[in-house]
C-alpha cells in the first residue's frame, strides 16, 4: 500500500463495493508484477489504479495503437495513466495484417482481441511480467455475443474486476472513490464496430469514420456513432440531442462534411443512437482501444422495436 498514488476514499463506497475492491487489489497484491490492458476507458483505468495500489512500480499499463483506435482515445489513454501514476507502454500493430479480420464476420472481435493480447504478453515477456490483467467486469459475460471474451480466456488473462465480482456501476463508483476523472466516461467501441458485418474493414472505411466522428464531437454532440454502409454514412444521434441534429443547417453541414470525407450518400437515422445497430442479430462486442474490457457501450438507446426518447413510446406515437 505504500506505493499508491491514488488512496480511495472507502467511506465514499458502499460496504460491499469497498469490500470487492479490496478483494481484487488484494489478489493483485500477491503477483511478482502485472501489465494491464488499458485503453483508459473506466474499466481498465480502475484496474491500473488497482493494481498501482497494490504493486507500485511493478504495475504497468499497456496501450494496443492500431487503425481501430481514435487517435483521440490514445490521447485520453496517456493522460489517464499520468493521473493514476503508473507506467504506461503503448504497443503498435495491425488488426489489417489478418484477413480473418478484415472479412469482418461474426468473429471480428475474437481475432481482434487474440492479436491484441497476444502483443500484450510480449510486451509483458520483455518486461519480465508474468501476468496480463484486463479490465472485463462481472456485467460483461452476460451481455449477448462477445466473441472477444473467448480470447480472454484462452490467453488465460487475468480479469481483476471479474474474479472480485465487480459490476459497470460498481467500477463506476469505485473510480469516483479514487477520483478519476474517466469515472463517468462512456464506454467507447473500436472504429471498426461502425462497420456493418461482412463488409470488409479497410483503412479507407476506418479514416473516413473516425474524421466523421470528431466532426460531430466537435459540435458538441456526445453520444453518436456514424455508421459506414459501404460509403453510405449512417449517422446516429442519442434521443436526448437528437432535436438538434434535426435543424436544417445540421443537415446542411453535416452532409457537406461528410462528404468531402468520401462518403457518397449521408443519412439521418430517425430511431436515433443505439449500440449493436450496425449489424442487428450480430455482434458488437466492442473491442477496442486496450481490449480490456471498456468496449461494452452504454448506449443512449437500446435495440428493439420498443425504443423510447425522453419517455416517449416511439413505437406507440408512430405505429410501424
Amino acid at each position: 500500500m505504500s506505493h499508491h498514488t491514488l488512496a480511495a476514499d472507502r467511506d465514499a463506497l458502499d460496504p460491499e463495493t469497498a469490500a470487492k475492491a479490496a478483494t481484487a487489489r488484494d489478489d493483485l497484491a500477491e503477483r511478482d508484477g502485472v501489465l494491464v490492458a488499458f485503453s483508459g476507458g473506466v474499466d481498465s483505468a480502475v484496474v491500473a489504479a488497482l493494481a498501482r495500489d497494490a504493486l507500485g512500480d511493478d504495475a504497468v499499463a499497456c496501450t494496443a495503437r492500431s487503425e481501430t483506435l481514435p487517435a483521440a482515445e490514445l490521447d485520453d489513454a496517456k493522460r489517464v495513466a499520468g493521473e493514476i501514476g503508473i507506467r504506461h507502454e503503448t504497443v503498435t500493430f495491425s488488426e489489417l495484417d489478418d484477413p480473418n479480420f478484415v472479412a469482418n464476420d461474426g468473429d471480428r472481435c475474437y481475432h481482434c482481441r487474440t492479436m491484441r493480447l497476444g502483443r500484450m504478453y510480449e510486451t509483458a515477456k520483455d518486461l519480465g511480467i508474468d501476468t496480463v490483467c484486463d479490465g472485463t467486469n462481472a456485467d460483461d459475460p452476460g451481455e449477448g455475443h462477445r466473441p472477444g471474451l473467448r480470447a480472454v480466456e484462452e490467453l488465460d488473462v487475468v480479469s481483476p474486476l471479474l474474479d472480485a465480482g465487480i459490476s459497470k456501476g460498481e467500477v463506476r463508483a469505485i473510480a469516483e472513490a479514487y477520483d478519476l476523472s474517466v469515472a463517468d466516461k462512456p464506454s467507447m467501441a473500436c472504429l471498426s464496430s461502425r462497420i456493418p458485418t461482412g463488409l470488409e474493414v479497410t483503412e479507407e472505411r476506418l479514416t473516413r469514420v473516425e474524421k466523421a466522428e470528431r466532426v460531430l464531437r466537435e459540435w458538441g454532440f456526445e453520444g453518436f456513432r456514424v455508421r459506414d454502409h459501404d460509403g453510405l454514412a449512417r449517422v446516429e444521434i442519442a434521443p436526448d440531442e437528437l432535436e438538434r441534429a434535426l435543424d436544417p443547417a445540421f443537415a446542411d453541414a453535416v452532409h457537406e462534411h461528410l462528404s468531402d470525407l468520401g462518403f457518397d450518400y449521408v443519412t439521418l437515422d430517425m430511431a436515433g443512437y443505439r449500440t449493436g445497430s450496425v449489424s442487428p442479430g450480430g455482434d458488437e462486442d466492442e473491442d477496442g482501444a486496450g481490449a480490456d474490457g471498456d468496449q461494452s457501450e452504454d448506449g443512449a438507446g437500446a435495440d428493439g422495436d420498443d425504443r423510447t426518447a425522453n419517455g416517449v413510446d416511439l413505437g406507440r406515437r408512430y405505429p410501424r
